[in-house]
């Protein structure tokens, strides 16, 4: 269970998935990642495309991470409902942001999360009670770092108790300093590695959404510190690879 790893502090792999095509993702779901983080906020992703994902990585026994739509409580309760094993709410930037979208993840007492589960209870081959007793624990609950205001607030929102990791946005995080996109320079380095310190003197777990997916970026924020790693894209995999054989098939076949 993907929530329980967290909870034992391991560390954790996985990469994302952003295009429609089922095949894709079974493969992602195949190739030994702890999790895969399907994106629902930039890629363009019906509910049926969503839910295929769903059931495709369900089936190769791949835990699946579902980024939500910013500030969607709709979007929330359909991803919910599907069964994913983590949800991912982007751009939060105050504790009242975070408790409102976590309490919709949580049924009573906990939250206010409306009752309706479908694949996430099998369509009845599970009992629902049962999985909502269990989802307490059982979904694992992230917030993004993608906003100096998120990081000037981070004491209070760490006060959830249902908030399981939180997820630098390292580009969107660098614009809000006034320097987008220089991710990897001494400003935003220090601020990272000084909120991720924070995050592991409160015990609590750090995920950073790499952007690319070669070893120096992997190696650059584990050095940092952070607890699991999304890197490299299925598009990345496919462009990469393809120009790669194209390049190949020229030099030898074609001598240039």
């Amino acid at each position: 269970m993907l929530s329980q790893n967290m909870r034992n502090k391991e560390k954790l792999i996985g990469m994302y998935v952003e295009m429609t095509d089922i095949v894709s993702v079974k493969i992602a779901g195949l190739a030994g990642y702890d999790y895969v983080w399907v994106d629902t906020e930039h890629a363009c992703m019906s509910y049926e495309t969503l839910l295929g994902h769903v059931i495709a990585l369900k089936a190769t026994g791949t835990p699946v991470v579902v980024r939500a739509s910013q500030d969607d409580l709709t979007a929330t309760k359909k991803i919910l409902e599907m069964g994913v094993d983590g949800i991912i709410f982007p751009m939060v930037k105050t504790a009242a942001e975070a408790n409102r979208l976590i309490a919709s993840t949580l049924y009573p007492p906990h939250g206010n999360r409306g009752f309706g589960p479908r694949n996430a209870c099998d369509y009845g081959f599970k009992d629902s009670m049962a999985y909502a007793k269990e989802s307490v624990e059982g979904i694992a609950r992230f917030v993004q770092i993608e906003h100096r205001e998120t990081v000037e607030n981070l004491d209070e929102i760490m006060k959830n108790q249902y908030i399981d990791g939180y997820v630098f946005g390292p580009c969107d995080l660098s614009g809000s300093y006034d320097c987008l996109g220089d991710v990897y320079g001494e400003r935003m380095t220090e601020v990272i590695r000084s909120t991720i310190e924070k995050l592991h003197k409160n015990g609590k777990y750090a995920m950073v959404a790499a952007a690319g997916y070669t070893s120096e970026i992997i190696q650059h924020w584990h050095d940092l510190g952070a607890d699991m790693i999304t890197a490299g894209a299925d598009f990345d995999f496919i462009r990469d690879s393809a120009v790669r054989n194209c390049e190949n098939m020229k030099r030898i076949h074609k001598g240039l």
